[in-house]
């Protein structure tokens, strides 16, 4: 039997099975920071689970530097927010 892998949510530090968070990719050529639909893009990753609260945190900017040893501006961030939350309401809808 095969082992499910487990990954810890930034915010709320709830561990959870990888395939049910979301995950936040840092690109190493441009230093930006984007949303990771599949979970297998290049990059330094972390998670983040669904809930509203957990989402909204990625406002703060600061956590997310830390983190991902990068440095990202506060809109970068809200962009990836809502792309997370098209893509949850998507999913959904599905």
């Amino acid at each position: 039997m095969k082992k499910t892998p487990l990954r810890t949510c930034i915010v709320c530090r709830e561990k959870k099975e990888k395939r049910k968070l979301i995950r936040i990719v840092r690109d190493k050529e441009n230093q930006t920071v984007f949303f990771d639909k599949t979970g297998k893009a290049n990059g330094r990753g972390a998670y983040i689970c669904g809930s509203d609260k957990c989402i909204e945190a990625l406002g703060n900017v600061k956590m997310i530097n830390n983190i991902l040893n990068v440095n990202v501006k506060k809109e970068d961030m809200e962009n990836v927010k809502e792309g997370i939350k098209k893509y949850l309401k998507e999913e959904v809808l599905n």
